[in-house]
């Protein structure tokens, strides 16, 4: 199949190995135009780790270059670049195409859905829970692959399009994926945001520091147990909405097969397996400034919609603001277009499933559609 990955970071690279690797075509764009100077360059994408080769993934110029001609497009750039992409791309896109979020958060295949909307159309919108890969970007052509995940979860806005979105991330990647059912389900179940506010809020000094520090290794008992807290938060929230969505305990067990244990234990095994990424070595990482305004503030606001308090998320949204001097929740641009606080739960979980319904315009004047 043909795959354009719209985005140059780690994410991007890994999968398209990935993607290379399976036997597919993969097409990548930077939108800053500076992530694939070197593949352009003619350079080869070389991966190293769980995924070991060199391939020649295809570059594309601009949004249109890189949806022209492709079967499915996948996102995977921070979500504080998803709202200028999919305005990039939803001009040019077709009821022929599926798109991927790669991962998903803050609604934004909902917020995609409204674009397409607007133009008349639908196309399968896939939402993942969390990536394919894990992984660290090392120099402009090479990538450092950590895992590639057993188990990814899925939702694809409308539902009724449920059965293709499956089958081509499927086709695509092979057996990884169980189809949660709704997208609501997935707002919920992309873990990074709470572990990287306990990872981070315990390592901010390293990362200030520009120190090389082992990610794993440092999730220690305190740190691991504070995670452990705030995915009790998260699960009591998915159980307060009727929604069915993995633990921590079992992510990192998918995720870096590991056994089940503290998560701190769990991460110890995992530094000892040789799982030996590294933490932000910058304070302006996308630990915070994205998860935190697409991640913890979505659950956050999930929380009060449910009736369900998440304390602890609420902390850390206003503990890094004052941090970083910033205010997070009001970073999100993606929420605030959606008009999600005019709808109770009931409202919520049905544009969840079927998305924004198509526009048709009407010529009044002639009384012709």
């Amino acid at each position: 199949m043909r795959v354009g990955i719209a985005g140059a970071g780690s994410i991007a690279f890994g999968t398209a190995a990935l993607l290379e690797k399976l036997g597919h075509k993969a097409t990548l764009w930077s939108p800053s135009g500076t992530g694939t100077v070197a593949l352009a360059d003619g350079k080869s994408l070389t991966a190293e780790g769980a995924i070991e080769g060199t391939f020649l993934p295809a570059v594309a110029e601009s949004a249109e270059d890189l949806v022209h001609d492709t079967d499915v497009i996948l996102i995977a750039l921070p979500a504080y670049g998803h709202r200028f992409v999919l305005d990039a791309i939803a001009p040019h896109l077709t009821a022929g195409q599926v798109v991927i979020f790669s991962s998903h958060t803050s609604f934004g295949a909902l917020y995609l859905s409204s674009l397409l909307a607007a133009r008349g159309i639908t196309l399968p919108i896939v939402a993942w829970g969390t990536t394919i890969v894990s992984g660290r970007k090392l120099g402009p052509a090479l990538v450092q692959v950590n895992t590639i995940r057993k188990q990814v979860d899925l939702a694809t806005v409308p539902a009724s399009e449920s059965a293709r979105g499956h089958a081509v991330c499927t086709a695509l990647f092979g057996e990884h994926f169980v189809d949660r059912g709704s997208l609501l389900a997935i707002a919920l179940s992309n873990l990074n945001p709470q572990n990287h506010l306990g990872i981070a809020l315990g390592n901010m000094s390293r990362m200030e520091r520009g120190e090389t520090w082992v990610q794993a290794q440092n999730v220690t008992p305190n740190i691991g147990r504070l995670l452990e807290t705030l995915d009790l938060e998260r699960l009591a929230v998915a159980e307060k909405l009727q929604l069915k969505v993995r633990d921590i305990f079992q992510h990192f067990h998918l995720s870096f097969h590991v056994p089940v244990s503290t998560i701190s234990q769990m991460n110890q095994e995992m530094h000892e397996a040789g799982h030996n990424g590294t933490g932000p070595a910058t304070a302006d990482s996308r630990y915070v400034t994205e998860d935190v305004p697409f991640g913890l503030v979505v659950t956050a606001q999930l929380a009060r919609l449910a009736g369900c308090p998440a304390d602890l998320h609420e902390a850390g949204i206003r503990i890094f603001s004052a941090m970083y001097g910033r205010d997070f929740e009001g970073e999100n641009d993606l929420l605030p277009e959606l008009g999600l606080e005019r709808l109770d739960l009931e409202g919520l979980d049905a544009l969840c499933r079927t998305g924004f319904p198509p526009v048709v315009a009407v010529d009044r004047a002639e009384g012709r559609e």
